[in-house]
């Protein structure tokens, strides 16, 4: 790992949970993750560090995460990956 892939890791672990502040239930804990789908990743590798966003446990792999639910019916009640990592990378200037 890089020092900008340390830095950014860091910063995401300050920013708290990106959907749980969308919805308006404060700042959770968050774990980093990385976006999944084939344009993210090759084959059996995940996303590169820059491909990250902050979740919560339950957004991440609670009943309410993304890793339980599978991306299409998560991103169809929180919004793409895509977006929140635009949303994410916003927020950190990036």
């Amino acid at each position: 790992m890089n020092k900008a892939d340390r830095n950014r890791l860091n910063r995401l672990s300050e920013l708290g949970c990106v959907v749980c502040r969308n919805i308006g239930f404060g700042e959770s804990p968050s774990e980093v993750h990385h976006l999944i789908g084939i344009q993210f990743k090759g084959l059996s590798q995940r996303a590169s560090h820059q491909q990250t966003i902050p979740l919560c446990p339950e957004h991440h792999r609670g009943s309410h995460g993304i890793h339980h639910m599978g991306r299409k019916p998560w991103e169809s009640i929180y919004g793409t990956q895509e977006s929140l990592l635009e949303q994410v990378n916003r927020e950190l200037g990036e």
